[in-house]
């Protein structure tokens, strides 16, 4: 049922095709619908952004409302109120005539109201012989009737970015606090490590950090900050392992003797045979924790094409996709293999989604593969710089614009 016709506004007013439609719109209400006008008014407070409203609008249309004698909007109740301005600059506390009219021509712009106008231009109600409103010019206020559903909906979108963009800020505030501690810690304490260089990585992240920041930014930053805090527990957590492995090694020296000289104890380091015939204790490590695979995914997108389906949604499907790309890119299974035993079959997997990103810039990705597999096997590597310049190269506006 429609409940109002298309009119056009008195005077020197022009009209434009948009507010015919928001009428047509504002037409189409369910016979009997009704809302509590208080509730759909927070909504559309709440929706002001996207409605592109200001607060001293919204200021006025909290006060039209007042002139709404009844809680709920409704046809049967009428849909148009008709203050002066006087009366109208009253409710919203003292708001002057220009900038009254300027804000009304807002909410009608907004869609929020629609105008009503009289053949003189003035606001009034024409009552029949019983005493009730046969016809009233002013505002009309049909526009939130017809669009509750769709102010409510926007005002959800708004709670949730809001949400979406506090869970971001907090989650970079964190990782920012334990960055620095950590560091403070590592330097102070004497921890092996280039941690001028880890520093000078964390200082510049924070400086792209901008006054205001949109959500989509705090979250990037947010994700290489972890993987900053990542690398930097990995790194830690290498030399505590090595440091645990070498006080087990001399107290198996002290404490177990056996007259079986040949016999090998699983808690001792393994040994290997160098080329002049000594043996030579190997360091051994425990693989460092994979990095979470949505930064993998990030910093590497292109593994995902060999996924399943083309999508990975899991470390398997990782791991099955770099068995692909490791025999694409002529990689031996033995390199692979080894890879898997030193780094973990995580983090050999993620190798590989590196050395696929870069492959026009590596001649050989089996000795590539092979000399990272050294480096970690001696403490001397971690996945985390890699992956992050991976993901600035992926999140540049090179990228974007591709």
């Amino acid at each position: 049922m429609q409940i109002g016709n298309v009119t056009t506004p008195f005077g020197r007013r022009p009209i434009t095709l948009a507010l015919v439609r928001r009428q047509l719109q504002s037409a189409e209400v369910p016979t009997g619908k009704s809302v509590d006008k208080w509730k759909v008014f927070r909504d559309a407070c709440e929706a002001r952004a996207m409605l592109g409203v200001q607060d001293r609008a919204l200021a006025v249309l909290d006060a039209l409302l007042t002139f709404y004698p009844h809680a709920e909007l409704g046809e049967e109740h009428g849909l148009v109120v008709f203050p002066s301005n006087a009366q109208l600059s009253i409710r919203a506390h003292g708001i002057t005539g220009t900038t009254l009219r300027r804000h009304l021509a807002a909410l009608v712009e907004a869609g929020l109201i629609i105008r009503k106008d009289s053949p003189n231009g003035k606001r009034y109600a024409r009552k029949d012989g019983e005493g009730a409103i046969d016809q009233a010019y002013g505002f009309s206020l049909a526009p939130m009737l017809a669009r509750a559903e769709e102010l409510a909906s926007m005002a959800q979108q708004v709670a949730a970015e809001r949400r979406r963009f506090l869970v971001a800020k907090e989650g970079l505030s964190i990782c920012r606090r334990d960055v620095r501690k950590l560091l403070s810690a590592a330097m102070k304490e004497g921890a092996p490590g280039d941690w001028l260089a880890v520093e000078a990585m964390f200082l510049k992240l924070v400086s792209r950090i901008p006054r205001t920041p949109g959500t989509e930014h705090l979250e990037e930053l947010r994700d290489e900050m972890a993987l900053l805090r990542d690398e930097i527990v990995n790194r830690l957590e290498i030399q505590a392992e090595s440091k645990k492995t070498a006080g087990n090694a001399v107290g198996n020296d002290r404490h177990i003797q056996n007259s079986n000289t040949d016999s090998i104890h699983e808690s001792e380091p393994r040994l290997k045979i160098k080329q002049d015939g000594r043996p030579q204790r190997r360091q051994m490590t425990e693989p460092a924790m994979p990095f979470p695979l949505g930064m993998v995914l990030k910093a590497c997108p292109q593994i995902g094409d060999y996924g399943s389906g083309g999508m990975i949604t899991q470390w398997r499907d990782l791991m099955t996709a770099a068995v692909v790309v490791r025999s694409m890119l002529g990689v031996s299974p033995s390199a692979y293999q080894e890879a898997c035993d030193v780094m973990g079959p995580e983090n050999a997997a993620t190798a590989i989604a590196c050395i696929l990103e870069r492959a026009g810039h590596i001649q050989s990705a089996g000795g590539y593969l092979r000399d990272l597999t050294r480096k970690a096997a001696r403490g001397e590597f971690s996945l985390g710089p890699m992956l992050m310049a991976l993901t600035r190269q992926n999140s540049g506006p090179e990228r974007k614009s591709a």
